[in-house]
């Protein structure tokens, strides 16, 4: 039931000869609990009260409905506003003065309750901030050498390890979001196919036969360059931290030649980097080629029948 300022047109009601509402205040005055959608004749004993701003005949709400419907509001507890879901005016709920040492512990209780997720905040941050400190440690001896990091890390001034180690997995992430391998995709896409030698490369022509498009328009009507793919945070912080790794490994078993343990992980980062970036490069451009010579068939049983075997013999 509408719960609108009640007025003769919106009740139905029509004015008699003199001018007056016939029924009108009978019609006000009725009492339907907006929550069980019990009228006062159905239930002469249960107490009312009219706890907001509407108006009409559902302004009425029976006290023990109103306070269930506030408890399933306020998960069972005390605190919290509750408004009216029709006109959002806010209810005047009192409570009986249960003495000092109740009132002491629903404060406490607040504050708690207040507090407990900045204080949460601060122990995943600073859980964060010694993970960092270990794995910025664990990456110096890594990199460098066990009795060499112990030795400068064991000089070193305790301000600069504190600010300096958590550094290096932050340093390794911002790294990582470096995205050179698409630059230099972009740049070669642009630039390489006007040089005839290097258009004869597999890796960068685009056969013209095999393509959709006609031959006149294949310039305009290729799939646009783009660089800008779609970034995975968690491929980006795995790859950032073991980087490290990766690149000791590489490096010993390239340039074992080679004394300095840094030189080494240096080397095989460099080594690892490039590698994987030429990869990425082949890959990205591959499937731009895929992109191109992509076609949408007619929707024909034929069509579905190969579409769908070709796709269960792909799995």
């Amino acid at each position: 039931m509408s719960r609108n300022a009640s007025s003769p047109s919106n009740l139905g009601l029509t004015p008699n000869s003199n001018g007056n509402t016939a029924g009108l205040m009978d019609k006000d005055s009725e009492k339907y609990c907006w929550v069980c959608f019990a009228t006062e004749e159905e239930d002469r004993e249960a107490a009312w009260v009219k706890p907001c701003k509407c108006r009409g005949t559902t302004k009425w709400v029976h006290q023990s409905c109103l306070q269930r419907w506030v408890d399933e509001k306020q998960k069972g507890g005390n605190m919290g506003k509750v408004l009216c879901p029709q006109c959002q005016t806010e209810y005047i709920i009192i409570f009986p003065n249960m003495g000092t040492v109740v009132h002491i512990l629903d404060a406490t209780d607040k504050f708690i309750n207040q507090s407990c997720p900045f204080i949460a905040a601060g122990i995943v941050v600073t859980g964060l901030y010694w993970c960092s400190v270990t794995y910025g440690a664990i990456t110096v001896m890594q990199v460098i050498g066990q009795k060499e990091a112990l030795a400068i890390m064991g000089e070193a001034d305790p301000l600069i390890l504190l600010v300096g180690l958590p550094a290096i997995p932050i340093a390794l992430v911002m790294g990582k979001l470096i995205r050179w391998e698409e630059a230099v995709l972009y740049f070669m896409r642009k630039f390489f196919n006007k040089i005839p030698l290097i258009r004869r490369i597999p890796l960068f022509r685009i056969d013209i036969e095999r393509t959709t498009l006609p031959a006149s328009s294949l310039e305009n009507n290729l799939p646009p360059i783009s660089i800008n793919g779609p970034i995975s945070t968690t491929r980006v912080l795995c790859g950032a931290l073991i980087l490290p790794t990766i690149a000791s490994v590489i490096g010993k078993n390239l340039f074992d030649s080679i004394k300095s343990n840094f030189h080494k992980t240096l080397l095989g980062g460099l080594v690892f980097i490039t590698f994987k970036g030429c990869l990425k490069i082949f890959h990205k451009h591959q499937n731009y080629i895929k992109r191109c010579y992509r076609q949408i068939l007619d929707y024909t049983e034929s069509n579905i029948s190969a579409y769908v075997r070709d796709n269960s013999e792909n799995r």
